[in-house]
């Protein structure tokens, strides 16, 4: 159902890589609810996706880029606004990947050179969309810009190895930021903490069904499906959170909340 919340807004998705992608849902629901955008992912992750039949699904254009280019990024700003006919009005920043979790690699054995392209995927590459943005004036006043966190930025998850520093990264890369486009354009910027949930990123994490199945059994409304968090990142675009920025907001059915649920304390005591 379509409220019309982000009519004649404008924007740019990082990161739909199929269905089962977040950006993939808010681009469904950006579309629904009135706002044109451009869909952007790196060459190699467009080659492994559907990336085509989304833009067709939104009438939305697709600018490839490498958000861990510097170059790539300004191209993309510059053409995203030609193709919008305009500034942008909000940024899903949806990008995550670990070299070291895609080829098994412990946290006490971690290829460091690995660990570092890991940051600037995942962390670093949020900071280089905001600077390009900034620099080329890209973005309306009272723009929004998210991107999509994890709990393990603040508690540990022995499988997330280093993309649990990357989320951590990223997340303070929002709060100072936030406060930079804040005072200059009163542009807000917020990290969106989201519950497990079953991307094709996120089910290659060691161990990934047994922390989906427990964070659903520790949190009170069950872990938030990719479509919940689509509607969350629209209406974190919409003017209705104007002054909500520079804050990891928690999307987990409680879960952040919790010590010990009933289903947990019942599941131990078998």
């Amino acid at each position: 159902m379509s409220n019309n919340l982000l009519k004649g807004k404008k924007g740019i998705i990082f990161g739909a890589l199929d269905e089962k992608s977040i950006a993939w849902k808010v681009a469904l629901r950006a579309h629904e609810e009135g706002a044109e955008f451009v869909l952007t992912n790196a060459p190699i992750a467009m080659r492994m996706g559907e990336i085509n039949k989304l833009a067709e699904q939104c009438n939305a254009q697709i600018v490839p880029a490498d958000a861990t280019s510097v170059e790539d990024l300004e191209n993309l700003f510059t053409q995203a606004q030609e193709i919008l006919g305009g500034k942008i009005d909000f940024v899903l920043h949806s990008i995550g990947s670990s070299p070291n979790i895609r080829k098994g690699k412990s946290y006490g054995d971690l290829n460091y050179d690995w660990f570092l392209k890991t940051l600037d995927i995942s962390a670093i590459s949020f900071h280089k969309v905001m600077h390009v943005a900034e620099k080329q004036d890209a973005m309306n006043d009272w723009g929004s810009i998210v991107a999509l966190s994890y709990i393990a930025a603040q508690r540990v998850f022995p499988d997330y190895t280093d993309m649990s520093h990357a989320k951590a990264v990223l997340e303070s890369i929002a709060r100072n930021y936030g406060y930079r486009l804040g005072r200059s354009k009163k542009i807000r910027v917020n990290t969106v903490s989201q519950s497990p949930t079953k991307t094709t990123a996120g089910t290659g994490v060691g161990g990934f069904d047994a922390f989906y199945d427990y964070a659903d059994k520790m949190s009170p409304l069950g872990n938030a499906p990719a479509e919940a968090c689509a509607d969350y990142c629209i209406s974190l675009f919409s003017d209705l959170t104007r002054y909500v920025t520079m804050q990891n907001l928690m999307h987990d059915g409680g879960f952040s909340s919790m010590g010990i649920s009933e289903d947990i304390v019942e599941m131990i005591s078998k």
